[in-house]
């Protein structure tokens, strides 16, 4: 997980996390850069490490008889909170179509009982 992003269950519906995004940029402004000390290295992403801060790294998932017990709008969440240039953007949309590449082969692994020892065809 990148260090400026979150992780966070909660309703999947884009009004809730337009609001995240607006709460969270007046809880820590982007802008200006020069108002954080951190920023003097170079950089330029205080305000996301605080707002991954605020979000949180980590969730505790309910587990009932077995299954992830989520309410019936709720989902997982792992967000990038750090604000991207056009072209950072433009590159991160290909490593997203990389990922999610990635991410079908992990679940396919899975699903043939793939573990750290190696890998088994279920039966």
């Amino acid at each position: 997980m990148h260090i400026t992003a979150s992780v966070f269950i909660n309703d999947d519906e884009r009004g809730l996390h337009a609001d995240y995004d607006d709460w969270l940029e007046r809880l820590a402004p982007h802008e200006p850069v020069s108002g954080y000390r951190h920023n003097r290295t170079g950089e330029d992403n205080a305000d996301a490490h605080m707002k991954r801060q605020i979000m949180g790294r980590e969730v505790v998932i309910a587990i009932t008889a077995g299954k992830l017990d989520f309410g019936p709008w709720e989902r997982i969440f792992l967000r990038r909170v750090r604000r991207r240039p056009p072209q950072a953007r433009a590159d991160q949309d290909h490593r997203r179509k990389r990922s999610r590449a990635s991410m079908r082969t992990a679940r396919a692994l899975v699903r043939i009982g793939c573990t750290a020892a190696g890998c088994s065809p279920s039966r």
